[in-house]
């Protein structure tokens, strides 16, 4: 557990993204949603989820022209590489101020001091607490000079300053801040969500002396495991296509050019997905060998060792500042990464003040305004606000400008369901007990374990070429709501299993990583397996946003695993068709109360599109896969008392008296 906080001023990072246009908006989303919230950062039209190409009001705009000043810099590196670097100074001469750095891949247009940045209609809680705020295009990117590499690799050893990764470009970054940007007092911040949280995360290692605090939120941790690209196995297709679409393309003028909207030809991602062949016939047609970042991407990753780069949690040591992880629930995309680097820093770091801090948000949700809802799903309060004004803007007054003696918990996490928040001393909490439910006959869920001696088992057919879809919206993105989503219309395919409990006679509330143990068999030598935990609400629930609720089946934690991938990444491993297999994997955390006469349930298919691509069900190459290798199979859930299927959980002892 971390230790107690240091009382140097310590000091966060802001983060800027110039906004793209919202169909662009994928992977990059956060950025764009932190980048708002420190409104002064935003230099040309500034989009958002719920309002494109907005012009904040004018008194905001002047107020900050009136307060801050614009400036461009070419920070050398060790190598001799010049980032591009704009700086905005506080006018205020009567005092010196804490540096907030954000580095990102997008960019930070317009590249022009006379284009004065100007707030958002986002809080603006950043701006009136008066920073130093540095912005930096990555190296290659945009107004950066170098070559550009997607979520570069860290290199723990370095021969010397030709060898450069992300901490020495942050270190480098630093140094030159402190000593040459007017009126800073000697301490700088980091912070960056999704992508920008990655350069965060990577940015704290080995730390610079005047680096006093970091907060990666929803960090690109483990691209190819749990974030966003494979899930355990399985590749997040139209997630990362729709990155692709207006990320890595070729321009003749980075710094002027944005890129065009995507025409997918259809709203329809179903049948966008499907028409389109396996993933190599996907970039060919649609990229045509362009989007360098696609291809090399596609070249590689069925290479487990080139993944395996790719994650950065083994090099999150040497961190010197006070951390503060951030995620969301609810988080579409780098959920895992977030609990992953908390847990790598608490490990790896013993000592240092590391906090983690998990809402009820979707990716960057915590910089949003009036977040008290996700789609139908209420959280009662505006639990965005709630994080700015009582747990972000103290931790960066206390360990910035020691300005107050306010002390975080270990763990801040938003208990859904019951919808409050938990302090906890560590995550997870020790107070939860280990338990199962395991699955019976007649789609029956209990925490008592089967009793069948014969065997017994559900089935299904699981057809390639006819995918259970992720989602009911019409759209050929991921929507966001999808992680929370009424799963009624996958319950009543036949090939979804179905279990679920008696209503529950009082509150279950589970906190902690959720594991599936499946004994499975298949007719076919390959095979996806989706497991989700489902909330069933009552049948009088209150409707919501005209949503009617009765007996919603809220999606509380799904994930899959890609069966050849069942020993890891790096072991492809065929099915023995009609053997009995035992399949184990974990989901990420949840903290969720499943109310009294509310009712668990636990799905199973065999796809889950087109969130995930297809799995041929053959064992072969899926990126290469030809059309005849997609074929049926009968995939078995057994359930004896020797080979029981379950879901494990941590269940936390329930408060008496409330």
């Amino acid at each position: 557990m971390a230790k107690s906080a240091a009382t140097l001023p310590l000091a966060p990072s802001s983060t800027f993204w110039q906004t793209m246009p919202m169909q662009f908006r994928v992977r990059a989303l956060p950025a764009v949603r932190f980048v708002l919230s420190l409104a002064l950062l935003v230099t040309s039209s500034t989009a958002r989820l719920h309002a494109e190409d907005e012009e904040p009001p004018k008194q905001q705009k002047d107020w900050f022209i009136e307060n801050y000043t614009k400036r461009e810099h070419r920070i050398p590196m060790r190598d001799g590489v010049k980032l591009f670097t704009v700086v905005y100074t506080p006018k205020d001469r009567t005092k010196d101020y804490p540096i907030l750095l954000h580095r990102t891949p997008y960019n930070l247009k317009p590249y022009t001091v006379d284009a004065g940045a100007k707030p958002s209609e986002l809080p603006d809680e950043y701006v009136h607490e008066k920073f130093i705020f540095a912005l930096q295009d990555v190296r290659g990117r945009f107004a950066s000079e170098g070559e550009f590499v997607d979520v570069r690799p860290h290199k723990p050893k370095k021969s010397g300053p030709k060898d450069t990764d992300e901490s020495t470009d942050a270190w480098d970054t630093i140094d030159w801040l402190v000593k040459n940007i007017p009126r800073n007092n000697g301490c700088v911040g980091l912070q960056g969500i999704s992508y920008p949280g990655f350069f965060a995360a990577l940015g704290m290692v080995d730390s610079h002396p005047a680096l006093k605090a970091v907060s990666p939120q929803a960090p690109v941790a483990d691209l190819y495991d749990g974030d966003d690209a494979l899930h355990c196995g399985g590749f997040w297709l139209a997630h990362n296509f729709g990155f692709f679409t207006f990320f890595g393309g070729k321009f003749d003028n980075l710094t002027r050019q944005d890129p065009p909207e995507f025409d997918f030809g259809t709203p329809d991602g179903y049948e966008f997905f499907l028409r389109s062949g396996t993933l190599i016939e996907l970039g060919q047609k649609h990229f045509k060998g362009e989007n360098r970042t696609w291809d090399y991407m596609m070249s590689n990753i069925t290479n487990a060792a080139w993944c395996a780069k790719h994650n950065i949690t083994p090099h999150l040591k040497n961190v010197r500042a006070a951390v503060l992880s951030v995620g969301g629930w609810f988080d579409a995309e780098d959920l895992s990464g977030t609990l992953k680097t908390y847990r790598a820093l608490e490990k790896q770091n013993p000592g240092i003040y590391n906090a983690l801090v998990m809402g009820p948000w979707d990716h960057g949700g915590w910089h949003d305004e009036g977040v008290d809802s996700l789609g139908p799903v209420e959280f009662h309060s505006d639990t965005a606000e709630y994080f700015r004004k009582e747990i972000e803007m103290p931790f960066w007054r206390r360990y910035l400008k020691g300005e107050t003696e306010t002390v975080l918990p270990e763990a801040w996490v938003f208990e859904t369901g019951r919808n409050e928040w938990r302090r906890e001393t560590e995550w997870p909490p020790a107070t939860a007990d280990a338990k199962a439910l395991y699955f019976h006959p007649d789609g029956k869920l209990s925490f008592d374990p089967p009793t069948e001696t014969r065997d017994a088992f559900d089935e299904y057919v699981s057809d390639p070429n006819r995918p259970v879809p992720f989602t009911e919206k019409i759209s050929p993105r991921m929507p966001k709501t999808y992680m929370v989503e009424d799963q009624r219309f996958a319950a009543r395919r036949p090939d979804v299993l179905v279990y679920q409990t008696e209503p529950l006679t009082e509150d279950v509330t589970i906190a902690g990583p959720i594991s599936a143990s499946l004994f499975v068999s298949t007719t076919g030598t390959d095979s996806d397996w989706v497991v989700k935990l489902i909330d069933v609400y009552t049948g009088d629930h209150p409707d919501s946003g005209g949503v009617e609720m009765g007996h919603y089946q809220q999606l509380v934690r799904g994930e899959p695993l890609r069966g050849k991938f069942r020993e890891g990444l790096d072991k492809p491993k065929p099915f023995e068709p009609g053997k009995v297999t035992k399949l184990e994997w974990v989901m990420p955390d949840v903290c969720h109360t499943f109310r009294t006469g509310h009712r668990i349930m636990v799905q199973v298919q065999g796809s889950w599109f087109p969130l995930l691509d297809r799995n041929p069900q053959k064992f072969c190459d899926i990126y290469r896969a030809k059309p005849e290798d997609f074929q049926k199979a009968t995939q078995r859930i057994h359930r004896t008392k020797a080979t029981p299927s379950l879901v494990r959980v941590n269940v936390l002892p329930q408060e008496r008296g409330e």
